[in-house]
């Protein structure tokens, strides 16, 4: 799909991160925006950096959890835009906890956002992007639905759920004008850690601490993150990977898939942290 002027683009999560930085650079080539998030405080920041380019902008609060709220997403975007062509379902969540931490209702509260959300935005818009002349769904995974991660089973469990919903639909819509790509992000300098739920014995370190880490691990912004995304989309790529950290990372899981953790240092890592909770509670 090509991005020109006039197209219309569905964004979820677009208050802050990726989807503040697609919005704008979407907007920057002529794109009609329609941005959902549940932060609406968010949203209309960035409608102020969007409409800066002269393009029309509708704001959404949508949680994307609830499909209802989502269909009703989509029946606004055409009733507001007359039609929609790029659909970028980018909202999600993190959860730090060890497997025998978790509840139901944490598997159930990151499932419904991340995995849910996404099948939701698709279902949605899916039957409005058929009607147009092209049209294309971005679905972000990450890199942890290429590689599983300890403390991150159900954030892994979400994404690798994402990756085979949306590749089954790539082929299924191989013989139509809809492109279809699965986004996986490496390491990008968003709110996500700071949003992200920690269980108190996953780690030896606290939540601000656990952000500050991550925010020095994480070398790509959001703005680069953003123009990556919408060349995979120009290209129609089916794997869109952002970030040296993700290239390597899925460079050495496919070479050796049966052993990549052992050669990225997550057994040692497990070892050291568990030693750490130990000598914390003595």
């Amino acid at each position: 799909m090509k991005i020109r002027p006039g197209k219309v683009a569905a964004i979820t999560g677009a208050g802050s991160g990726i989807g503040r930085a697609l919005a704008v650079k979407l907007a920057g080539r002529g794109c009609n925006l329609a941005l959902a998030d549940v932060n609406a405080d968010g949203l209309e920041e960035t409608k102020a950096l969007a409409v800066a380019a002269g393009v029309a902008c509708s704001t959404h609060v949508v949680d994307v959890a609830d499909r209802a709220a989502v269909d009703a997403f989509a029946e606004a975007v055409l009733r507001e835009h007359g039609a929609v062509h790029l659909v970028i379902n980018n909202a999600g969540v993190t959860l730090v906890e060890r497997v025998e931490q978790l509840t139901s209702k944490d598997f159930e509260w990151i499932m419904n956002i991340n995995f849910w959300g996404v099948v939701h935005g698709t279902k949605a818009f899916l039957p409005y992007l058929v009607k147009a002349d092209e049209g294309h769904i971005v679905n972000v995974s990450s890199l942890f639905g290429l590689v599983a991660v300890p403390l991150q089973s159900a954030y892994n469990a979400s994404k690798f759920a994402v990756r085979g919903f949306t590749e089954a639909l790539k082929i299924e819509l191989a013989a139509t004008s809809i492109g279809v790509s699965c986004v996986h992000p490496g390491g990008i300098k968003t709110s996500i850690g700071a949003n992200s739920r920690v269980g108190e014995d996953a780690i030896s370190i606290n939540k601000e601490e656990l952000v500050a880490e991550f925010e020095r691990a994480a070398r790509t912004s959001p703005e680069q993150a953003a123009a990556v995304i919408i060349r995979g989309i120009e290209k129609n790529k089916r794997r869109v990977l952002i970030g040296l950290d993700a290239k390597i990372v899925d460079f050495i899981a496919r070479l050796f898939p049966a052993s990549y953790e052992k050669i990225l240092g997550m057994e040692k890592r497990v070892r050291l942290r568990a030693g750490e909770r130990a000598a914390s509670k003595e």
